[in-house]
């Protein structure tokens, strides 16, 4: 079996109303799918983390030493597309590039072994996933405080046990925006908060010590994500457990964080940091220091499913009677794409959401979809 061909498709959804992360604007909503087309007419999908169209462009860079390797050997493929543009870029778009092609090749793989991935990467520990819902970004035209209490109050009637919300704004208003989602959800319900590399070393820390009674079980991405030693300072100065990792790309930016535990969770993205091959690695990068890891998830139903497929076979760490389950995340923001890509969702149950068992990454493409939300210009 060959690689034939490398295709993208980019989604694209202008979006009702503007919402905001403390780093980046979305007026609209665009991701890059990977098909990759083999000579025996086996199709594998992946998707690209970061901006659609320079993924895109990179992966049709990446083509012509793609085109007749034999796509069962992915490891074979992932160095030589690494090593194809390493010098130029050891991070970055080279990284989510590939890791839209490796997660199509790992989709191929599944099919042509006729398993889900989660049993070509050594079994299944679990069949479902509980979820925390992603969303409660600053909306253009609406009061902060009173729509994320709404918003968060939502969740937990869908029967989520966990939401993560954005700050990073001002600390004053965050800290408003904490406590009224606090009241929205109750004692009970996990609360996360994520300041998108917002703040400084002095705004993170007063943050965490004056939030810290609101019961967060994570602070996401404090400070700029270069920053290693801002991260100790942010663990140092305040008691909230310390998350990062979705903009660190391959396991040589993991290596430090987990080194000089920079971080309390690591937060690799499958569709970032390299697909499955290097996810695998990176797991047991974690594991080896003791670190917990919690995949990040900001895509279409393709990126859901690859990240369940990964967390489906991802070790209890450590291993025992009760051991600590990993959570999905779950965005929840306007996307009509998200979903409507598969012909069967990836949606939850009352905050729990089915692990695919279908060979591959356990999904069906929708290609009409991918022709009704292609971009019109």
């Amino acid at each position: 079996m060959k690689i034939e061909a490398i295709r993208t498709h980019i989604l694209d959804h202008p979006l009702g109303r503007a919402f905001e992360s403390a780093s980046m604007r979305f007026d609209r909503r665009q991701h890059v799918l990977v098909e990759v087309i083999c000579e025996d007419g086996t199709v594998g999908w992946g998707e690209c983390l970061g901006p659609a169209r320079p993924n895109a462009a990179v992966v049709a860079a990446y083509a012509n030493w793609l085109i007749g390797m034999d796509p069962l050997e992915t490891e074979k493929i992932w160095i030589t597309l690494y090593n194809a543009l390493r010098d130029q870029g050891q991070r970055g778009l080279t990284v989510t590039a590939l890791s839209g092609i490796d997660i199509a090749l790992w989709d191929i793989k599944g099919k042509h072994f006729g398993v889900p991935v989660s049993t070509l990467l050594g079994g299944r520990f679990r069949e479902e996933l509980r979820a925390y819902a992603t969303g409660s970004f600053r909306s253009e035209g609406l009061d902060r405080v009173t729509a994320i209490a709404e918003e968060v109050a939502g969740y937990r009637a869908e029967g989520f046990h966990a939401v993560k919300i954005k700050i990073g704004f001002d600390v004053a208003e965050d800290l408003r925006v904490i406590e009224a989602v606090r009241d929205a959800i109750g004692p009970d319900m996990r609360l996360m908060i994520d300041a998108n590399h917002g703040y400084d070393v002095l705004e993170a820390c007063e943050l965490g010590q004056r939030a810290a009674r609101c019961g967060i079980d994570w602070f996401e991405e404090p400070v700029l994500p270069e920053l290693l030693p801002a991260y100790a300072q942010v663990r140092a100065g305040q008691p909230i457990p310390v998350a990062g990792g979705e903009t660190w790309h391959a396991r040589w930016a993991m290596q430090a964080p987990l080194e000089q535990r920079a971080v309390d969770i690591l937060q690799p993205d499958i569709c970032g940091t390299g697909g499955f091959t290097e996810m695998r690695r990176i797991a047991d990068m974690a594991a080896l220091h003791g670190i917990r890891l919690v995949p990040h998830v900001w895509g279409t139903a393709v990126q859901i499913a690859a990240s369940l497929q990964f967390m489906a076979a991802l070790p209890p760490n450590p291993p025992r009677r009760a051991p600590i389950e990993p959570i999905l995340e779950f965005d929840r923001t306007e996307n009509p794409f998200r979903q409507a890509v598969v012909t069967a969702p990836l949606e939850h149950k009352g905050g729990v959401v089915a692990i695919p068992d279908s060979p591959g990454l356990g999904i069906e493409i929708d290609r009409d979809a991918l022709c009704r939300f292609a971009p019109k210009a």
